[in-house]
């Protein structure tokens, strides 16, 4: 799946039960902590990115979301607001080991 058939499946009707249900996990993650992809998707971390790349939502913590490896797909911008919440960093990455929000 591409990010833009992703983007697409993200806004068909069928799929706005999976997509709220997305959108209910990122806006449960705590501040000062973070949620891979995958976490907030099971199975369809892409479908989780599409989600986040079509909404419009302006008080959504997208910033919460990052990679399974905590690398930050916003870069510098995601990184400043994560580091205003506290968010623990080794070097480029998040420190997954201490930031992780565990289900």
């Amino acid at each position: 799946m591409t990010a833009e058939s992703g983007r697409r499946a993200a806004l068909r009707p069928e799929s706005d039960r999976r997509a709220a249900e997305i959108l209910d996990r990122i806006r449960a993650v705590p501040e000062g902590f973070v949620r891979t992809y995958g976490d907030v998707s099971p199975g369809a971390p892409r479908l989780a990115g599409a989600v986040l790349s079509a909404n419009e939502d302006l008080d959504l913590p997208w910033y919460r979301i990052v990679r399974a490896d905590g690398s930050l797909a916003k870069g510098r911008r995601q990184r400043r607001l994560l580091l205003a919440e506290g968010v623990p960093f080794r070097g480029e990455r998040v420190d997954m080991k201490v930031a992780r929000v565990p289900w």
